[in-house]
């Protein structure tokens, strides 16, 4: 039964890490437009994360002997915090980073460690998660994609959709169903490594409404796959999956994605002197900090070995929900003021922003689907 959230901060140690990754920013992202900016989450900048990882940013959470720094949560938290705000493009490390490792790391073989962990720390494998289905809506548990048992290992077949950045990725981790049918629902369903230029791949990009493609469709046709691609036990893939999505689900990317068009839009009153929204950006700095102050708390979760599993759909739930106001809010402040100067960079990037906003509440499970979750762990279905 979820009983509520206990406030946490961060450690000296984890704070340790800002003024390095601060610095690193400033020589990396100078003279960048807030519109390029507000593309962070979207951002796919191979060298980019590579750099990261070569400074150690990569790998916070995971051990020394995989590549990783073995600084926990709160590090990952701090260096999370300082990308987004700065509108760094994290795209290329992202999954791999905060899921696919951790993931591996908790139910992978010792080869399948060896084999990514520490290629993933240094920023050199890109790693996308199948989960969604067409026809299936946010039901992840009808999953169709099938993977059958044959003398080589795996033969899978099926397709995924909405997956992000599979078009980039090297591997996807899959959710598929290894024995029974749809009608079993969350039995008989695992996770499998699938390397993405195996033969029988095909990956076609979807471009939003923004024109950029972040997401894909992704088909496999007789794709062979060698026995070791099962990540943990066969039939254990809702449970894994599950947990994946506390990762996924609590961390600060769930309330910044809309941060650089607010530091824009306040840096536009400041620029012509304008006082009246003092209570407005008052209202949202609290909101923010609030936000930031629960997710803190799943953080500490996170370090204490739990799987906050309702308290990170909690986190999201608001955090989208912030997220996506803040275009409407900020539009509407600048549409209420006609006569007032703005900038092309601040419009293109409230255009941005208030065009991909709708997939906030999508991307990583449906409001609906969060909100079942809450309900239930508060005993309420």
């Amino acid at each position: 039964m979820f009983d509520g959230l206990t406030l946490a901060s961060l450690p000296d140690a984890a704070e340790a890490v800002r003024p390095k990754i601060r610095a690193f920013l400033a020589d990396h992202m100078a003279g960048i437009a807030a519109d390029t900016r507000a593309r962070s989450w979207q951002g796919f900048d191979a060298a980019f994360s590579r750099k990261l990882g070569a400074e150690g940013f990569l790998g916070l959470t995971l051990p020394v002997e995989y590549g990783g720094q073995g600084l926990g949560p709160f590090a990952r938290f701090v260096v999370v915090e300082e990308l987004l705000s700065a509108g760094a493009p994290v795209a290329a490390h992202w999954i791999a980073d905060r899921q696919s490792a951790p993931l591996l790391l908790h139910y992978g073989t010792e080869g399948q460690r060896q084999r990514h962990i520490p290629a993933i720390c240094r920023g050199e494998q890109v790693f996308c998660i199948g989960m969604s289905e067409p026809g299936s809506g946010s039901d992840l548990a009808s999953v169709r994609t099938r993977a059958d048992r044959n003398a080589d290992g795996w033969l899978l077949n099926g397709q995924k959709i909405w997956t992000t950045n599979a078009h980039y990725a090297d591997y996807m981790i899959a959710l598929v169903r290894t024995s029974g049918t749809g009608a079993d629902r969350q039995a008989g369903l695992s996770q499998l490594i699938v390397d993405l230029h195996a033969p029988g791949v095909t990956i076609r990009p979807i471009t939003d409404l923004t024109g950029d493609a972040h997401f894909a469709e992704v088909f496999f046709d007789n794709v062979q796959l060698a026995d070791d691609a099962l990540v943990g036990q066969e039939g254990d893939g809702w449970a894994q999956c599950t947990a994946e999505l506390a990762f996924e689900r609590s961390g600060p990317e769930r309330i910044y994605s809309s941060v650089v068009l607010l530091d824009a839009w306040i840096a536009h009153l400041q620029a012509v002197g304008r006082r009246d929204a003092d209570a407005l950006v008052g209202r949202l700095t609290a909101e923010l900090a609030t936000l930031r102050a629960m997710s803190l708390a799943c953080t500490a979760l996170l370090t204490a070995g739990e799987s906050p599993v309702v308290e990170a759909s909690i986190v999201k739930d608001r955090g989208t929900g912030f997220e996506q106001e803040l275009a409407v809010v900020i539009g509407d402040d600048l549409a209420a003021h006609p006569d007032e100067p703005v900038s092309a960079e601040l419009w293109r990037t409230l255009a941005y922003v208030t065009h991909i906003a709708p997939s906030f509440s999508l991307r990583g499970g449906t409001r609906e689907i969060l909100r079942g979750i809450i309900a239930r762990g508060m005993g309420l279905r």
